[in-house]
Parts: C-alpha cells; structure tokens; sequence
C-alpha cells in the first residue's frame, strides 16, 4: 500500500473522522490516524465525543432521568409504581454498549467510503510529511498533499485537586462510577459539570458544585441562566458561586475539600467522589515537530484563518484546538468545510450560527447574541418569550418548566439570537439556526405554519411576540 495520501487527517474523533469521510467521497485518497485505546487496550474511533463524552454522558443522562421520573414524575399521570430501584452497573454496560456500537459504526463507514485507517499517534513534520508512531513503537513517515489536524482537547487539572484514583475523577472517570456516591462534589459549574451533577442527584447523590465565577452561566442569556439556577436548586444541586478551591485531601475513601468562599472566607466539605470539570484544552503536545512551520498560540491553539487554513499552506486545523466553541458539530461542520476546500470547492461555515446545548432537564440551548452581548454592542433589538407553562403539549407531558427567547433587530426585523430553556430545547433550537441560516425575520417564523399541538409553538409564539402578536399569551404592552 502507497503511503501517499491527498488528505491525512490527525485525529479521529467528529471533526477528524467526518473530514475524512467527505474527503473520500468527493473522490481523494483519504487517511485517519487515530491513538484512542479504549479501557480493554483496543483501538477505537470517535475520540472524546464518542468514548467519554457526549454520547455517553447522553446515555447517562437519560438514563437517570427516566429512573427520576419512574420515581418521582407519574403519580400525576395516574401510574403508581413502588420499589423503583436503579442498577448502576447495568446503567453504566448500557452507556459502554452504546459507545461501543457508535464507535464501530465509524469502522464500517470508513470502509463503505475508502477511508484507510491507521491506529497510532500522528505528528506533523516539514513539507507535509506526517510521523505515524503505532502503537507497538513502529515509526513510519506519510507523504500527504493536505493535512487536516483535528487532535481535540482533554480535561484542565488543577493543582489544588490533582486526580487520585477513582476518588478525584474528571469527566471520564464521573462515567464510570459503579456505585451512587453518597456526598459528590463537582468543581466547575459550566456544562460538563451541570450534566454529571444532575446524573448523580437523579440518583440519590448530595451534589455540591463549586463555581469560582461570581456569576452563573455567563456564557449565555441571563434570562436562561436565572431560570435555570432556580429550577436546579429545585433538582437539590447546591451551586456556590465565587467558591475558589484552594485545596484537596484524601482521608481513606473520602476527600476534604478546602476553598475560599464568595466572602473569601475559608470552608471545608467532605465527599465521597469530586468530579473536577473545570474545563478543557487543546491537545496539541507532540503533535508538531519544530520546523513543521505550524504557529500555535501561548495557550496552544493552532492559529487558523476563518477557512481553518494554518501558517503552513496546505495543512488545516479544526475544532477543539482552533478558535470557537469546542463543540462536536462545530468541529464536524469544518471538516466538511476543509474537507471542500480542498476538493477545490468554495465553501465557508457561518460561525454565527453555531447552536450551544446544555443536556441537563430541562436542557439549555442557544444560537447567536444573547441580550448582554447586544447591549455591549449598542445594537437596538427587541424580544418575543413565550412560556412552555402556556402550551398544551408542554402540559399534557407535564413538562411546563422553561421558556422560548426570540431576540430580532428593531430596524431589520431580522433575528439575532434564539434562547430556550425546556424539556426539549436541543431539537427546538435547530428551528431557530435554519431560520438564522437563511436570514430570516420573525415575522418570517410568524407567518410559518406550525402543527398543533407541539412544544414547537413555542418558537412561533416567540416570533409572534417580539413584534407584540402572540396568540398563547397577553403581550407587553408598548411603552
């Protein structure tokens, strides 16, 4: 087999693996080079997102939501159920399954596309040579036209909770728990930490999370972020702002945890587990040699033009470890763009429209500036919310907790920004970005038909209410 490729790519997770996929179809002679060894040593596809990440998070997710709802939730649906009982081992092989079946999935889909596979670490060298070192040691040296670099982030550590066996854990170990942690601490209130807290307290944990930040969730619309710190203190997620952890001890099987409260006052609490999730970083170490000629920045990023295009004409980089959200489809969307590219197509991703989802219940989701951000900007707008708490099919699933955020230009009309807090906002919130996508006004969501009854209504009720329109409620009155 030719070890010349028109396109390498470094990294096989949903940035790497769909550049390579698209690449072969578009008819190049395409490789992946992916170093993941899964908990039995066995080479797998699909990186964080698919191993340790977002899918099984989602298995987890659900999992234990249907286990609090069995618990908690249908007594009002008339369905009395006694003895519910959650068998974590069985709970965890499941998520394990899933993963297993996605991640071999990819195998079969590079082989349907003509993708060659290769099982190591891969590092750029001069001239758009790539040193593949197997996993067995063995070092050979690939000839590529074009490299796409998609290497992903891995887990922040902090000195003050280094990790310590199963006891202090990041976001991979909080996966594998095998028992329900009496007292579980989490440090990082951002959405992996939201997600794996809400896991455990679904199954019985008392979860602590410590934020550093004096503000909640300034990533998003403070609208959400005030609604969503009042429903989680409801679920018993005890989120303390302006906690500075300062320190970490372990005492047997537990862990004392030191920190600095918003008062700047010290304070100690014991767990049984502390999930540190305090972020994520490129994963760019080792992956260059000195003269590849590839500029990273002092964090690590890989510096990129809006075309994901390096230094180095002819080798790319995406996702993680380029500028933007670190988010699977944001990493996968450029793939495809790069992957275009260099099929001499024209191509370009609109990073304004980039959707963020938080997977707790109810889910948090967003797509372009939020009112903080246009207040900054000076730019006039003008808002239409529509309460789930005022929708039929919202109530008859007894799922009325959240609202629909519609946020428009006051001179254009033309939508700026969508914001969701419900039961179902991750799937509702893609209406939003095909609407964004396509420049679209609200009165261009007003005017569409949506089937009744839906939670979907919501959205129209939103489009209807930034101009003073809803149906479903009483609108403000213009001053």
């Amino acid at each position: 087999m030719s070890n010349k490729f028109d396109v390498v790519v470094i990294g096989g997770g949903p940035g790497g693996y769909v550049a390579a996929i698209r690449a072969a179809q578009l008819g190049l002679k395409a490789a992946c080079i992916e170093k993941w060894l899964d908990k039995e040593n066995k080479p797998r596809l699909g990186g964080t997102c698919l191993n340790v990440g977002c899918i099984p998070s989602k298995a987890l997710l659900d999992s234990s939501q249907k286990y609090h709802d069995t618990k908690e939730s249908y007594g009002v649906h008339g369905i009395s159920v006694s003895d519910v009982a959650i068998d974590v081992d069985a709970m965890v092989d499941r998520k394990d399954k899933i993963v297993n079946q996605l991640t071999s999935g990819i195998t079969g889909l590079f082989k349907a596309n003509g993708v060659t596979s290769f099982e190591g670490f891969g590092k750029v060298l001069a001239n758009k040579k790539v040193e593949l070192t197997a996993h067995d040691g063995t070092v050979t040296v690939i000839d590529a036209e074009n490299v796409i670099l998609a290497t992903g982030s891995i887990p922040v550590n902090i000195p003050p909770a280094p990790r310590t066996g199963d006891i202090i854990v990041d976001n991979e170990g909080a996966l594998d728990f095998r028992a329900i942690p009496k007292r579980l601490g989490v440090i990082g209130a951002g959405v992996i930490g939201l997600e794996l807290g809400s896991v455990w307290a679904r199954l019985g944990s008392e979860v602590v999370v410590l934020e550093a930040q004096d503000s909640f969730l300034s990533v998003c619309d403070q609208d959400l972020a005030k609604e969503a710190a009042k429903i989680f203190k409801k679920q018993n997620l005890d989120i303390r702002l302006g906690a500075r952890v300062t320190g970490s001890q372990i005492n047997g099987e537990e862990v004392e945890v030191t920190y600095l409260d918003a008062k700047g006052e010290e304070q100690k609490q014991t767990f049984d587990k502390l999930i540190v999730a305090v972020g994520r970083k490129p994963f760019t170490e080792g992956c260059f040699s000195d003269d590849s000629g590839v500029k990273l920045d002092e964090r690590g990023f890989v510096f990129v033009d809006e075309q994901c295009r390096t230094s180095v004409p002819g080798v790319f980089a995406i996702g993680d470890i380029v500028r933007g959200p670190m988010l699977a489809h944001k990493a996968s969307e450029e793939g495809v763009m790069v992957a275009d590219i260099i099929a001499g197509h024209k191509a370009q991703l609109n990073y304004d429209c980039i959707p963020s989802v938080i997977y707790t219940h109810p889910e948090l989701a967003w797509v372009g500036k939020n009112e903080q951000e246009l207040k900054a900007e000076g730019v006039k707008y003008k808002v239409g919310k529509f309460p789930f708490a005022a929708s039929g099919r919202a109530m008859a699933a007894n799922d009325t907790d959240g609202f629909v955020k519609m946020i428009a230009c006051e001179e254009t009309d033309r939508i700026l920004g969508c914001h969701i807090i419900g039961g179902h906002a991750a799937d509702l919130i893609a209406q939003a970005v095909i609407a964004m996508e396509f420049g679209s006004t609200a009165e261009d969501i007003a005017l569409t038909v949506f089937a009744h009854p839906t939670v979907s209504e919501a959205v129209h009720e939103a489009a209807l209410a930034v101009n003073g329109h809803a149906i479903h409620m009483a609108n403000r009155k213009k001053r």
